[in-house]
């Protein structure tokens, strides 16, 4: 093994020794009693889970968890529609005006998300969509990147499959959901992750609309219980512990068609 070797293998285990790091620190406090949060290193025989059950019986945590789940579900399944055939239509369909909506979908790339926030809000509460699982979902029910994705992904596929399905009879409809979309599914993995990722941390926005208790996401009822009830870091971060397990679930589960999928639609 030469020496570039060597020192790349050294590199890569100081990062991850260094991205871990907090993570495993964080499981740890969350196994330490309440008197002990701030005691460096405890006994092995003083961790316990009560953190867990505290937090899981004391407050409204499996009706946070429900709502997140109900979110990042629903926009994930919503922008796997939209944004799959939105990216195929750019990519294989000739219509009118087809190239200046695909630099508008990009122009809308640029605009930060936070500009964003105060009009939306207003039209949601115009039509009653405060505190409501619509206000949640219906504004994010696509994605103007996962579309410049889907995009790149259909371009890159050959042409001879959508001829060869059109000389057999198809319409644009079968030869999309009989050649291409089983195609897809590195595609369809990278969506998944990304926009479950996306709605499942989601903060800003859901603290912005839910102003009920019964309607916080897991990331909001989780910064709300620290200061309002009598909770502790320990307890604080077994609930962030409990936040991250479903989203290294779906990690582990599309990962290797994830990492396809980003290699593969021109974001080289």
């Amino acid at each position: 093994m030469g020496i570039g070797a060597i020192l790349f293998y050294v590199v890569a285990i100081g990062y991850v020794f260094v991205t871990l790091s907090p993570f495993l620190w964080s499981i740890y406090t969350s196994l330490k009693p309440t008197s002990e949060v701030f005691t460096t290193f405890v006994p092995w025989k003083t961790l316990t889970l009560s953190n867990y059950t505290y937090i899981m019986g004391q407050f409204p945590f499996a009706r946070w968890l429900l709502n997140s789940l109900i979110v990042a579900v629903l926009v994930t399944l919503g922008n796997l529609v939209v944004n799959t055939l939105a990216g195929y239509a750019f990519a294989r369909l000739k219509f009118p005006a087809r190239g200046f909506l695909f630099y508008c979908f990009l122009a809308i790339m640029m605009i930060p998300g936070q500009v964003l926030l105060v009009p939306i809000y207003i039209m949601l509460s115009q039509i009653g969509w405060i505190d409501t699982y619509q206000g949640l979902t219906v504004p994010f029910l696509m994605n103007a990147f996962m579309i410049f994705l889907a995009r790149q992904f259909f371009l890159e596929m050959p042409k001879d499959l959508e001829e060869a399905g059109r000389i057999d009879g198809l319409s644009h409809w079968g030869v999309f959901f009989r050649i291409y979309l089983p195609l897809a599914s590195p595609l369809l993995a990278a969506q998944t992750i990304l926009t479950f990722q996306g709605n499942w941390n989601s903060f800003l926005w859901p603290l912005m609309l839910e102003t009920r208790q019964h309607m916080y996401t897991l990331p909001v009822g989780l910064n709300s219980f620290y200061g309002q009830y009598n909770a502790y870091w320990n307890s604080v971060l077994a609930g962030s512990i409990l936040l991250t397990i479903p989203m290294v679930v779906v990690f582990l589960v599309f990962q290797k068609q994830f990492i396809k999928g980003i290699a593969t639609t021109g974001i080289k």
